[in-house]
């Protein structure tokens, strides 16, 4: 189940982290890394290929309000989207420290889809906006965690930012 079904949380943004599809881990690697973070996180929906290799799997993060779907996706449309995501950062002028390997990124055919929700609180209608307490620290570890697990790179592709690991 997605948190798209969870009328408890709304969805936020999303973010991407582009790596060498031969360097998909297993999905008990991804619930060891993501376990390690913080042992108030929670992973549910863990779903693997025939092989072991990483799916999907959601982190709820309660002390943050937040959850996160983590989705794995390979292949021509990846190549396509990082070649297009550097052109567009680029013509935007992303200043990055440390810099960042721009024709690396281009050759990534896979990437792990980090789709950010907010929980909401019960009283409040749907689309309505409202104070919230959503703290983005569960985001940010699960975006570093994930790079360095698969030596890729994040990215916040509204904001143009990029957290990159070697």
């Amino acid at each position: 189940m997605s948190m798209f079904e969870d009328s408890r949380y709304r969805w936020r943004e999303t973010y991407f982290v582009l790596f060498d599809a031969k360097k998909r881990p297993k999905l008990a690697n991804v619930t060891k890394t993501l376990s390690a973070l913080n042992k108030h996180f929670q992973l549910t929906n863990q779903n693997a290929d025939d092989e072991g290799l990483v799916d999907s799997v959601t982190l709820i993060s309660p002390d943050d309000y937040a959850a996160l779907d983590i989705c794995y996706t390979a292949g021509p449309e990846v190549l396509e989207q990082g070649a297009s995501l550097v052109e567009d950062l680029r013509k935007a002028g992303a200043d990055v420290l440390p810099p960042v390997p721009w024709e690396r990124i281009k050759q990534y055919d896979g990437r792990f889809d980090v789709l950010h929700f907010e929980q909401v609180p019960e009283d409040v209608e749907d689309g309505a906006e409202e104070d919230g307490m959503l703290d983005p620290s569960a985001l940010l570890i699960a975006l570093g965690a994930l790079a360095r697990l698969v030596s890729g790179v994040a990215i916040d592709p509204q904001a143009g930012t990029f957290l990159t690991e070697e």
